[in-house]
């Protein structure tokens, strides 16, 4: 394969050495329709037909039951999950990809019809006014439960645990989830966290919950193997206002971890326009590369070209694609002969079988030629 396309050159992440520089995003799917809510054989050939990326993160899968917010998505917290994700795994390696599992628990984003009627968990009572998608459809989000301490380090234990399973699944490494409206990024923000302990009040205090989580789960598994995502630029979507401190607090985050040896970090441009809003960054990875000093991974409707043009004017080490990976299982391959990428439909984005899942054509060269 060519690679004087810099998205197809390899790549040292951590303890894994990558085999291009285009990354499988995490998205959910919902196809994990069973009541384990545990990985199928169509996970196993959903992410296999996608194994020439450099690196697959799975889609986002709770690290409990307290964790759910969205119907038919898979979790790491049980053997019969485990043995599920370890099917994919082994499927993925033996067409030498590379796998990550995202750890995730999206707090108020989700509904008592998840938790037989309890009040999901979050920082604070502060309902998001979102929409959580239950198995009766979309519904309003209720005002969520106030973390106690207790729940706070039971959480935690959950992401561990979580960690542990993903390693005896076999996975490369795992994303700790803390962007886009989900628990930890809720405990970012001071309009979803209004703590008045340690775990609110101050930016440090704010993003105690977050690096307690990684410094346990590093005491498990190798730094090397943790990728973390944040969405710096987020506002008004998944329930989140940002505001003067939003990127003050991502700016000490960022700035923090640098004294860690994570295999990366993994940062999202602005998913709505935030050109009027003086106080958020509109270009998240020119504003972070200078701060970080480690692996730097971009996502956000990013195409081949400016792919290519992040990572070679230095702006990013890795491109994560999202939808584009829906409808293209053979992205790697369209990007090397530069073939023209298959539009996706979103009807089928969150239902469920084999329809806009696995049914995607990879690119037929020949069939072009005739």
């Amino acid at each position: 394969m060519k690679t004087d396309q810099p998205l197809l050159q390899s790549f040292k992440l951590g303890a894994t050495t990558l085999k291009n520089r285009v990354v499988m995003a995490p998205m959910t799917r919902s196809r994990a329709d069973n009541p384990e809510n545990a990985p199928t054989d169509m996970h196993v050939e959903y992410y296999t037909q996608r194994a020439s990326a450099g690196l697959i993160i799975t889609e986002g899968s709770q690290v409990s039951p307290q964790a759910v917010g969205y119907i038919h998505t898979p979790g790491i917290h049980s053997a019969a999950q485990v043995a599920g994700w370890k099917k994919v795994v082994d499927a993925v390696h033996a067409e030498d990809g590379k796998i990550f599992i995202q750890l995730w628990h999206v707090g108020r984003m989700s509904h008592p019809d998840f938790h037989n009627g309890d009040k999901p968990l979050a920082p604070s009572a502060v309902n998001p006014n979102a929409k959580a998608f239950t198995s009766e459809g979309f519904k309003d989000t209720v005002e969520p439960k106030a973390m106690t301490l207790e729940e706070i380090q039971q959480t935690q234990e959950d992401f561990v645990t979580a960690a542990k399973n993903a390693m005896e699944a076999g996975f490369d490494g795992v994303e700790i989830h803390s962007s886009n409206g989900y628990l930890f990024h809720q405990f970012f923000n001071k309009n979803s966290n209004v703590r008045t302990d340690n775990y609110g009040g101050s930016i440090e205090n704010k993003a105690r919950f977050f690096f307690e989580t990684l410094d346990k789960v590093k005491a498990v598994m190798p730094e090397n193997k943790i990728g973390v995502r944040f969405n710096p630029s987020l506002n008004g979507v998944f329930g989140i206002d940002a505001t003067e401190e939003t990127i003050p607090t991502f700016d000490y985050i960022v700035e923090r971890l640098n004294n860690y040896d994570l295999a990366y970090l993994h940062l999202s441009e602005p998913f709505t326009d935030v050109s009027d809003i003086d106080f958020l960054e509109t270009e998240i990875a020119k504003h972070y590369r200078p701060k970080y000093h480690g692996n730097l991974m971009i996502n956000a409707n990013f195409d081949q070209e400016s792919g290519n043009a992040v990572i070679k004017e230095g702006n990013a080490d890795l491109v994560a694609y999202g939808k584009l990976y829906i409808s293209n299982p053979d992205l790697v391959e369209r990007f090397a002969i530069k073939a023209p990428t298959a539009e996706w439909d979103q009807d089928t984005f969150y239902t469920q079988g084999e329809k806009g899942y696995t049914d995607y054509p990879k690119y037929n060269l020949q069939a072009q030629e005739a």
